[in-house]
């Protein structure tokens, strides 16, 4: 007879990166119940809205997630710039589209190495997180920063990037290409990887789409959804096709994501072909008065922003939802039929920031 249990998963596990906690419901070895508790890491960033000066407020929305600063940033500044009506230099557009597209790649290498360190192999951890320090020097020699880049600005950008410097860029992507491409093949086709990840974690195309997945997570199940193809930024300039699968499994989310690899090295060589000249900041006076809401495509799937301000230079409210936020409904959705040993393997699937979730 079959007997049930409860065992907290998290929110410090070994595998974990980030502090999420789920209580899994287990007959035997099979979870029958995930039930997830947040809130562990919240720190009222989104209060701070309304006690910092909206331009200061830029640089308190980037430390929501170190991972994913590039991205918050740029969503803030889209916000604000809806709310002035400002124009944004065609320069500025293409220099923010290059370092998100670098913000994408070091975020999927990022994931990958602790995926490959979730399985045990170390070697492909370290190789991953090698390749992500590539991109890491590329944005300290542009930005200045590692983690927090601050280049965003409400109207452009503070700093740009001379030809010699883009051009070399492109180069080091080009040859970081190959071997990513070599370490990504063993990756995928080696037997305990698919063994673990073919075939779990279904999450078929019509619950992904009632579940409001987003990501790699919904377009690893058939659903062709990625807002840049809005045209946001510079994105209406740039050839790219969406990355899909219909397999529906963890294997699948692992293989859209490292397509997302190389095409982000596709977009950086097509906005190094077709940077504009001319300046990178329209700066915007006065304070802010009205409401905006954006969606932008960050690593780990569509964002929103919604700003509200009052023509004070302090906001009314500005709120962000982030693709983990919505994705853990998936993730609930998906345990339940999966081994207890399987669920790690699934809860990196849809490569999860916890720090972006609890704000």
């Amino acid at each position: 007879m079959s007997k049930q249990s409860i065992v907290p998963f998290g929110p410090q596990h070994p595998v974990l990166p980030e502090p999420i906690h789920i209580d899994l419901v287990l007959e035997d070895e099979k979870v029958i119940e995930a039930i997830p508790s947040i809130g562990f890491i919240h720190r009222g960033l989104e209060q701070l809205a309304e006690k910092r000066d909206f331009n200061d407020y830029q640089y308190v929305v980037e430390r929501t997630c170190g991972i994913c600063s590039f991205g918050h940033g740029l969503g803030y500044c889209e916000a604000l710039e809806a709310i002035f009506n400002a124009e944004v230099p065609e320069r500025a557009k293409f220099l923010r589209t290059f370092w998100f597209e670098m913000s994408r790649i070091h975020s999927h290498l990022l994931w990958l190495g602790l995926l490959a360190d979730a399985f045990g192999f170390d070697a492909l951890f370290m190789q991953a997180w090698r390749m992500r320090e590539k991109v890491l020097d590329m944005f300290e020699e542009s930005t200045g920063g590692r983690v927090i880049f601050s280049v965003n600005k409400i109207g452009g950008v503070l700093k740009d990037m001379d030809s010699s410097m883009i051009n070399s860029f492109v180069d080091i992507l080009n040859g970081m290409e190959k071997d990513i491409r070599k370490m990504t093949n063993v990756f995928l086709n080696d037997y305990s990887v698919q063994k673990r990840l073919k075939g779990v974690g279904i999450l078929t195309k019509e619950d992904a789409h009632r579940l409001s997945a987003a990501g790699a997570m919904a377009r690893a199940s058939g659903i062709e959804m990625d807002m840049r193809k809005t045209g946001y930024e510079a994105y209406d300039k740039i050839d790219f096709d969406i990355i899909t699968s219909n397999d529906c499994d963890g294997y699948a989310r692992c293989a859209v994501r490292i397509g997302e690899i190389f095409q982000s090295i596709e977009i950086i060589r097509q906005c190094a072909q077709k940077m504009p000249q001319g300046s990178i900041c329209n700066p915007q006076k006065g304070n802010p008065n009205g409401e905006a809401f954006v969606r932008i495509e960050q690593p780990r799937g569509e964002a929103i922003y919604y700003a509200k301000a009052n023509g004070t230079k302090f906001l009314e409210r500005f709120r962000i939802r982030t693709p983990t936020f919505t994705n853990i409904q998936s993730l609930i959705h998906i345990l339940p039929g999966s081994e207890f040993a399987d669920v790690p393997m699934q809860v990196l699937t849809i490569d999860p920031c916890i720090s972006c979730t609890e704000r």
